[in-house]
């Protein structure tokens, strides 16, 4: 049975192994394909290359971070975007600002923990992203070594980083988003479109708007999913046409989660593939 995981992240963004252990760990785990999807970055791609095992197929992919700007507050939302041409111009841009924007965010963040007399420092922060883009789990790393915390989940409650000390980041609008993917010769899959426990999702007439743009997939078998909503999810994709997938969304140490512990169908994959003219995939 081939098994497939469409959604994995390394050091490049906020993931614990570095792109070379990630594809590693994957052949490890049993894996015949996974993805490399690091926030808003395709940072990892050529080492992630570089070190494929024979026998592992690799998918270069990134995680958008987006917004639906169809309410106030506007809803944050993350699009899977597979096999696009990183060179393309909109999407490099847009990927470009992005980094930057986190990069400035973590900033502002150390220095409101500084103020309040927390002993993390910048260069500290900085150096567990290992030359990756910089984000929220590095900072829950150095309070996790100042002893403030135990778990990167207890960094993200609200006394610390999900709330007292949260910053805003920058996110594309998806319908943008969706656009600058497609004319890099990608493929989008909405991640966990209804994980109730991140937070607030979007209605499913959005997603039936976004289908019509040129949405690919809904990732339906997520951690993040209970039963019913992966039903849920399946019925949707069903009913508009689109792929369903299933992933781990891998972050290493910072998820309890593992390599493989959700898969999508060969079938659904070998549509993305084959939908996909931005680059091919690796094996």
């Amino acid at each position: 049975m081939t098994r497939i995981d469409l959604h994995c992240h390394s050091t490049a963004s906020d993931g614990t192994l570095t792109p070379s252990e990630l594809v590693r760990a994957g052949a490890a785990a049993g894996l015949d394909v996974m993805a490399i999807t690091d926030h808003d970055t395709t940072g990892g791609w050529a080492e992630a290359a570089a070190a494929r095992p024979a026998g592992l197929t690799l998918v270069r992919g990134a995680e958008l971070s987006c917004r639906w700007y169809g309410v106030e507050p506007a809803i944050p939302l993350h699009l899977l975007a597979y096999l696009f041409d990183p060179e393309e111009p909109q999407l490099a841009a847009d990927l470009a600002r992005l980094r930057a924007d986190r990069e400035q965010r973590a900033e502002k963040i150390v220095e409101l923990l500084r103020a309040d007399g927390v002993d993390i420092s910048w260069p500290e922060v900085s150096g567990y992203a290992a030359g990756g883009s910089v984000g929220r789990p590095h900072i829950a790393q150095a309070l996790i070594r100042a002893g403030l915390v135990r778990t990167t989940s207890e960094a993200f409650a609200s006394r610390w980083l999900g709330a007292r000390y949260f910053v805003p980041k920058a996110d594309l609008d998806v319908f943008e988003a969706l656009r600058a993917v497609r004319a890099a010769g990608g493929v989008a899959v909405f991640a966990h479109p209804n994980a109730t426990v991140r937070g607030r999702i979007v209605p499913d007439k959005l997603v039936v708007e976004l289908a019509a743009a040129g949405l690919f997939g809904l990732e339906a078998d997520h951690e993040d999913h209970s039963p019913q909503q992966r039903a849920h999810v399946r019925s949707l994709a069903g009913e508009l046409g689109l792929v369903v997938t299933g992933s781990s969304d891998f972050h290493g140490t910072h998820k309890t989660v593992k390599l493989g512990a959700f898969t999508t169908d060969p079938a659904e994959y070998g549509k993305i593939v084959t939908a996909a003219t931005g680059v091919s995939v690796l094996g």
